[in-house]
């Protein structure tokens, strides 16, 4: 038993602040203003200026790309084209993957203000196959060692570009499942577990993590699955697999199915493809891709709905959305279900219409607010091609007032999987009036991350009964001021009420999977 006394954030339902919260044998056994008497006695951890808060929930990440690139080669602090090229050609000296493969090019942290090209990637690594991903994780550029690599059909894919060695729309993904099966799987396993430790020293103890990236067999997805259900350090882990094939998912014994790549409705501001229902204000043009027509949307819903599934897609732009609304829509007027929970992934760009279906059938947006501060795509970039529509980017005043519920998320290796900088995000808008508060900001993170996955029973707020899942902040988030919430640091992290254990085993995790442990 051990009583912490300060400022308890509990980020329950009413929004209370409490002064002392007692845990026992890893449940939250008391929280409240006047201590009982038979918890005097049970040591006392003294707050002072710091809060305590619920474990963060991160409801968006693809958590084998964020491990593979948090291990490999990530150049988003390159600050020049050389520099980029300089940072691959080190990193090839070091590694004998059979594909080298980089994240986080983006042509508006260089001074150059472009891509990286084919001829620039071949200077800097001729003899080995590269492909780097750019930051926002759906496009790519290749050398020509990789491209010639490529089996045959992905040139006639939408996206390839074999002149500059651009790979954008159905040939990234191509390109993607190609180099995931270069992928050594113990590799890959390692990487994951280092990854759940990195996100935990962040306060996260729930993940939602979309799987499902080409590996044979959907290996990935299956990798995923067990080390979730098998980690002993109380680390919460919840797949959604992105698919469209309710069989799979089915056969798999998983609540959900959806996230991106196979389910992605369409592109994304970073490469001017995701789908809108006007043109790009600086490409009359173009109005982005839609991947699947309507009637295929509806289908995937449909049959997730009468499964009884959560399904979740992707949609960045208005055109998307919409489609992704009316998706939802149709499935549940073919097979009516209360609490489905279905999910819009990002939303950026919602339209009115779209967003008062949301409220009233209760569809839910998981959204990413770092993508407010996101200096890979400055706010500059997205008024240049949206125009005035960018004053309705991420509009989380408008929706929070709507009663519709949004989680938080990183998309990450997008954006950091810190929390802290999406509350921060949240309530730092550059629209002026589309601010949250802290304690709004906060649940996107908590109580709602928990929600999204059905875990609110057991986690999410610091409520008698709960699982004792908290994380200690170096201060108040209640009363800093908004601009100093991203200053705000993660102590220690507390699953059932003890500190986070890391470095565990692959073998024992995958084991305890085996066996039938936890949830995923």
């Amino acid at each position: 038993m051990k009583v912490y006394e300060g400022t308890i954030i509990s980020c329950d339902r009413a929004g209370r602040v409490h002064r002392y919260l007692a845990e026992h044998k890893g449940r939250i056994a008391y929280a409240g203003e006047a201590l009982p008497a038979e918890y005097a006695g049970a040591p006392r951890e003294k707050l002072g200026v710091r809060a305590l808060v619920p474990a963060f929930g991160d409801t968006h990440a693809h958590l084998l790309s964020h491990a593979f690139f948090s291990a490999g080669l990530d150049v988003r602090g390159a600050r020049t084209l050389d520099e980029l090229a300089g940072a691959v050609r080190d990193f090839a000296r070091d590694r004998d993957d059979g594909v080298l493969v980089g994240f986080g090019a983006s042509p508006h942290s260089v001074a150059e203000r472009r891509m990286i090209t084919r001829a620039e990637l071949d200077g800097a690594c001729p003899d080995r196959a590269v492909l780097l991903v750019k930051y926002d994780g759906h496009a790519a550029v290749a050398n020509s060692r990789l491209l010639g690599m490529l089996p045959g059909r992905v040139r006639g894919l939408r996206g390839f570009d074999p002149e500059t060695g651009a790979l954008g729309l159905e040939a990234f993904y191509a390109a993607t499942d190609f180099a995931a099966k270069k992928v050594p799987l113990p590799r890959a396993l390692a990487g994951l577990l280092r990854a759940v430790d990195g996100m935990a020293a962040r306060g996260i103890g729930l993940v939602h993590s979309a799987a499902g990236v080409g590996f044979p067999l959907d290996l990935d997805v299956s990798m995923e699955t067990l080390l979730f259900r098998g980690l002993d350090s109380g680390f919460q882990g919840r797949v959604y697999f992105q698919t469209m094939d309710i069989g799979k998912v089915r056969r798999r014994g998983l609540p959900r199915v959806g996230g991106c790549f196979a389910a992605a409705l369409d592109g994304c501001f970073g490469s001017a493809d995701a789908a809108l229902l006007e043109p790009y204000s600086d490409d009359a043009r173009s109005k982005g891709t839609l991947f699947f027509s309507d009637r295929q949307a509806a289908d995937f819903v449909k049959s997730a709905n009468r499964a009884g599934l959560q399904a979740a897609m992707h949609a960045i732009g208005d055109a998307a959305f919409e489609q992704a609304v009316r998706a939802i829509e149709a499935a549940l007027a073919d097979f009516p279900r209360g609490d489905h929970r279905h999910t819009i992934i990002h939303a950026c760009l919602p339209t009115d219409e779209g967003l008062e279906k949301c409220a009233r059938l209760g569809i839910h947006l998981a959204v990413q607010p770092a993508f407010l501060g996101w200096e890979q795509e400055p706010w500059e970039y997205l008024e240049r091609i949206l125009g005035g529509r960018a004053a309705g980017f991420c509009p989380l005043r408008r929706v929070a007032d709507m009663g519709i519920t949004m989680s938080g998320g990183s998309d990450a290796p997008c954006t950091p999987p810190d929390p802290m900088l999406g509350v921060h995000a949240a309530c730092n808008h550059p629209v002026p009036g589309q601010s949250l508060t802290a304690a709004e900001a906060l649940r996107l993170f908590t109580y709602n991350a928990a929600w999204a996955s059905f875990d609110e029973g057991e986690r999410g707020s610091l409520e008698t009964g709960k699982i004792a899942d908290m994380a200690v902040l170096s201060g108040d988030p209640l009363t800093v001021e908004p601009a100093a919430l991203a200053g705000l640091k993660v102590e220690k992290l507390l699953l059932k009420g003890e500190p986070y254990r890391g470095g565990q085993g692959v073998l024992g995790a995958l084991a305890r999977g085996l066996l039938g442990g936890g949830r995923a």
